[in-house]
């Protein structure tokens, strides 16, 4: 029976500690003034409700209520265990009529206990929890047994006595230090979870505003992620590239070599880079840089890849510009110095050959040796205007006056060849700064150029106008051979021609000429069809 009075109190006590820690974390309230002395009068009602709950046994009270004083002390200072004893005693004065034992041993309590707390300060909860535990079985025996004769020959009475409070102080520390750990190890978890959410959302902010392709595959070759840069960069939408394998678009060219490349990052964990072209929606191909990263997973073997691409088009395009010019540097530094060393030999030889002319003009080939020789000394002018740095006055040019100025200048040969020109001009004036006789050679190279692709005769069609950006755009459009659309970009490289007889250099001098009149030139062209010439002049605002 004494055994079931025990286990009913203990469990009603392990309730009423509980409750509060349980319902707390549910409730969203804001911090309450005071708290600590509302845990104070808490705890003295659950001292009252074990005293109410109190059981007799030879005549003598067993209750706990000394267990919620001492858990307040250790947990929450003197004032709350203080509050929380003061409704213990007077509860057990209500209750007993034995006031004096009931006041001295509450009194030495109390004492012992605050002068403990302020002590032990830096010691841990559990540890002050045993030395009040201690104080209070120290103060006990000398109180009950000892002044007062309280069973002073009945030790096994004490000792239940005893036994019982350290149970109640047990169950109330080890709820009490569980839920204290819950608290930090969910605190932990919750800073944990902003750090992770903080950095997902800094990574996912970077994948999602990047320029580059990002792409994680696996074994399979399936594509399991794609940044959304694909649909951007590539004209898919992601949703439809996810649907094929990673290579799908790639070139048909780089797909061995990226499907040996993935297998043996998989089979030896290897980062690799490499250069792969993929395709465009509307058909064209796109150059990008591409790094492989490979992904550990389970048992420390590759089990994804991520991939990230650059595209770096415009950085080719720039590294062509780039060795373009330094080609044009150095061809036109060795014309310069071939051209001035010919030139005075041929001079030389020149005037013999007029001066063996006017001797004896009978001899037949005096016209074609006079005339190769001029062919060559026109090279060696071109190669000069080349390489030799000119001096380029910029003034006001009209472009229409010099653009019909050089058509009637090769009209009579463009009449010996059956041509008619067709010009037509938008309502001008077409007004540039720059250097009238450089542009004036650019448009004699080209209309030139037109004029000796079309044997057969036949029309040229000269445009001027103004382009959406307030440009001048000159077009020279003839219905000649043609060029083949795959030797277009090589247009304007030195000594790359496609007349019998012709060095390249023309057509290099006019994007030089252009190119320093902040203009460009372009051709569009297909066999058989002729070929279309754009120029493109910025005109003075």
């Amino acid at each position: 029976m004494v055994l079931l009075d025990y286990i009913i109190n203990l469990s009603i006590f392990s309730l009423l500690v509980s409750t509060p820690l349980v319902i707390g974390p549910f409730i969203n309230h804001k911090p309450i003034k005071n708290w600590r002395y509302w845990v104070g009068i808490y705890a003295g009602i659950v001292s009252v409700v074990l005293i109410k709950l109190s059981f007799q046994q030879q005549g003598y009270s067993y209750d706990i209520r000394y267990a919620p004083v001492i858990l307040t002390f250790v947990y929450f200072g003197p004032l709350p265990g203080i509050i929380t004893g003061i409704f213990g005693l007077v509860t057990r004065l209500v209750e007993s009529g034995q006031w004096t034992p009931a006041i001295m041993g509450w009194t030495a309590i109390i004492i012992a206990f605050s002068i403990i707390h302020f002590v032990t300060k830096r010691l841990s909860s559990v540890k002050r929890s045993v030395l009040l535990y201690a104080a209070y079985v120290a103060i006990y025996l000398i109180i009950v047994p000892f002044i007062f004769h309280v069973f002073r020959d009945k030790p096994l009475f004490h000792f239940q006595y005893l036994l019982f409070v350290l149970l109640g102080v047990i169950i109330g520390v080890l709820l009490i230090e569980s839920h204290e750990k819950l608290l930090r190890l969910n605190r932990g978890l919750s800073d944990m979870y902003k750090l992770v959410e903080a950095s997902e959302s800094k990574y996912r902010l970077i994948a999602e505003n990047t320029s580059d392709l990002i792409m994680l595959m696996d074994k399979e070759h399936a594509i399991s992620y794609l940044s959304p840069s694909h649909e951007h960069v590539l004209g898919f939408p992601c949703s439809e590239l996810e649907k094929h394998k990673c290579f799908m678009l790639l070139h048909p060219d780089d797909k061995p070599m990226f499907l040996d490349s993935i297998k043996r990052m998989f089979e030896f964990n290897e980062s690799q880079s490499m250069e792969i072209r993929i395709r465009h929606k509307d058909g064209n191909w796109i150059e990008f840089e591409s790094k492989c990263m490979p992904v550990k997973g389970e048992k420390d073997t590759v089990q994804n890849i991520v991939i990230i691409s650059r595209d770096i088009s415009e950085r080719k395009k720039s590294e062509e510009i780039l060795l373009q010019s330094e080609k044009l540097s150095i061809v036109g530094e060795l014309a310069a110095g071939v051209a001035h060393e010919i030139r005075n030999p041929l001079t030389t030889i020149k005037g013999f050959v007029q001066l063996y002319k006017a001797e004896n003009s009978s001899v037949v080939y005096n016209d074609l040796l006079l005339s190769e020789l001029e062919r060559i000394e026109s090279i060696t002018s071109e190669l000069l205007s080349l390489g030799k740095p000119q001096a380029v006055r910029l003034d006001q040019v009209n472009l229409g006056e010099l653009l019909v100025n050089t058509v009637e200048l090769l009209s009579p040969q463009a009449n010996m060849n059956n041509i008619q020109f067709d010009v037509n001009f938008d309502e001008g004036p077409f007004i540039i700064k720059g250097e009238k006789n450089q542009l004036k050679q650019v448009f004699l190279n080209v209309i030139k150029n037109a004029i000796e692709a079309m044997p057969a005769g036949g029309d040229i069609q000269i445009r001027m106008g103004k382009n959406a950006s307030k440009d001048c755009m000159i077009t020279i459009q003839d219905h000649g051979l043609g060029i083949p659309e795959e030797l277009l970009p090589r247009l304007g490289e030195p000594f790359y021609s496609l007349k019998e007889k012709g060095t390249g250099l023309g057509v290099m001098i006019c994007h030089k000429i252009l190119k320093q009149h902040h203009g460009s030139i372009t051709y569009k062209s297909k066999l058989n069809q002729g070929t279309r010439v754009e120029i493109k002049l910025p005109l003075v605002s």
